[in-house]
C-alpha cells in the first residue's frame, strides 16, 4: 500500500515525502483510515513500527488550523517521549506547510515558559498528565475544543502510578471526543482500564519473523561475571557509534558505568537517577556521538527514539520473546540497518533455544 490510498491531504503527502517516508506500516495502514473515520482505537505495534505518525497524521488532517484552541491532547508517560512527540509534530506542520503548532508540556520544565508558549496559542499539546493538570488549575490552559486525545504508551499511562492523573485529564474533556491509544504492549490490566474511555477497537500488528530478520541476531556466549568486559571489546572490534545497552537489577549500573569509562569507553547511564537534567544530558550526549554507549532499562528506554542505533546488547537476557523484539526495535528503524548482539551465559543458553523457535529467527554466533 502506499500513503495515496490513506485519504490524506496533498500537504500531507508532501510532507510525509520530505520526511522520509516511502510506504505506510501497517500500524500505519491499519490506524489511519479508522482514525480519519471517527473511531476509538487501540493499536498494539512493536517498538519502531511508526505508531507516533500513525495517530499524528490522521489528527493533523482533522485539525482546524484557523482556531486557536487546543485541539488534540496526548498524554505520555516520559518526559522524553512527550518533547518528542511535540518535536515530531511540529517537523510535520513545517514539512506539510499546515499552519498548525504544538507544544510540549511536561513536568520538571519551567512552568513560566510553558505558560508563555501558551500564548503562542499551540492546536496540540503532548505533555504529562500532571502538568497538563497543573496549567489547567492556573487557568492557563483551556481544554473545552479539545476533539482528540491519544494516550501513548498506554500500558504504562494505565498503570496504578498514572491511572487517576490521565483518569483526571479525561473528565476536563468534552463528551464527543475521539480517543486513541497507542502501545508496544496491551495487558489484560491495562486493557481492563482502557473500557472507562469508551469503547475501543483493538487493532494489532504483532513482531513476526519479518520484523527481527530486518536486524542482524548475534550472541556471544560469555560467563556471567565477564559480560560487562564483553561490552568493551565488542565495542572496540565492531567499532560501535552509537549503542544502547539493555541491562537490569542484576548488575549495578554504577559500577558497569565506571568500569566502562575506566576502560575507555564513553559510556552514559540512564539507570537510577530521576534528575531530569542529568537524562537529558545523557540522551544529549548520546545523540550527539559524545557518548558511544547508552545503559538503560526497559523501563528507562520507554520513549526513547534515537535515530542511528547501530548496536544493540542485552547484558542481560531478555525476560521473553516480546521484550527482546521491544529491544530490538530500537535499531535498524526507518529502513537503517542494524545489530542486535545478546550476552549469553551457557545457563541461559536454553533461553537462547526458547528465542530461536518462538521468533523462527536465526542467531549467529560471534
Amino acid at each position: 500500500m502506499k500513503f495515496e490510498e490513506l485519504n490524506l491531504s496533498q500537504e500531507l503527502l508532501k510532507a510525509v515525502q520530505s520526511l522520509g517516508f516511502k510506504e505506510p506500516t501497517k500500524i500505519q495502514e491499519l490506524a489511519i483510515p479508522k482514525i480519519l473515520s471517527g473511531e476509538n482505537i487501540i493499536g498494539q505495534a512493536p517498538t519502531g513500527t511508526g505508531k507516533t505518525m500513525a495517530y499524528l497524521l490522521p489528527i493533523f488532517q482533522r485539525l482546524d488550523a484557523s482556531s486557536k484552541n487546543i485541539q488534540a491532547v496526548i498524554l505520555s508517560p516520559t518526559y522524553e517521549l512527550s518533547m518528542q512527540t511535540a518535536r515530531t509534530a511540529n517537523d510535520l506542520a513545517d514539512k506539510s506547510g499546515l499552519m498548525l503548532k504544538a507544544q510540549g508540556l511536561i513536568g520538571g520544565a519551567n512552568i513560566s515558559r510553558q505558560i508563555d508558549a501558551l500564548k503562542k496559542k499551540p492546536q496540540l499539546i503532548a505533555g504529562s498528565a500532571g502538568r497538563i493538570m497543573e496549567l489547567y488549575r492556573k487557568r492557563k490552559l483551556h481544554l473545552h475544543a479539545v476533539k482528540f486525545l491519544v494516550l501513548d504508551e498506554f500500558d504504562r499511562l494505565l498503570d496504578k502510578q498514572h491511572y487517576n492523573s490521565v483518569l483526571e485529564v479525561f473528565k476536563l474533556l468534552p463528551n464527543d471526543i475521539q480517543c486513541m491509544m497507542f502501545s508496544a504492549t496491551a495487558p489484560k490490566r491495562a486493557l481492563e482500564q482502557s473500557q472507562i474511555f469508551g469503547d475501543l477497537e483493538l487493532i494489532k500488528v504483532a513482531a513476526d519473523a519479518a520484523f527481527a530478520a530486518e536486524r542482524e541476531n548475534l550472541y556471544k556466549i560469555v560467563e556471567f561475571r565477564e559480560k560487562i568486559t564483553e561490552v568493551r571489546k565488542l565495542t572496540h572490534r565492531f567499532k560501535i557509534k552509537r549503542g544502547l545497552v539493555f541491562i537490569n537489577r542484576n548488575f549495578d549500573a554504577f559500577v558497569t558505568l565506571e568500569k566502562l569509562r575506566y576502560d575507555g569507553i564513553k559510556a552514559e547511564s540512564l539507570i537510577g537517577t530521576s534528575d531530569k537534567v542529568k537524562r537529558k544530558q545523557a540522551i544529549a550526549n548520546f545523540k550527539s556521538g559524545k557518548a558511544q554507549l547508552l545503559l538503560s532499562t526497559d523501563l528507562a528506554a520507554r520513549g526513547l527514539d534515537i535515530a542511528d542505533i547501530d548496536y544493540v546488547i542485552n547484558l542481560n537476557f531478555p525476560d521473553n520473546a516480546q521484550m527482546y523484539l521491544h529491544r530490538a526495535g530500537r535499531t535498524a528503524r526507518a529502513g537503517a540497518t542494524g545489530k542486535v548482539i545478546t550476552l549469553v551465559d551457557k545457563k541461559e543458553l536454553y533461553k537462547l533455544d526458547e528465542l530461536r523457535k518462538k521468533l523462527k529467527i536465526d542467531f549467529i554466533k560471534i
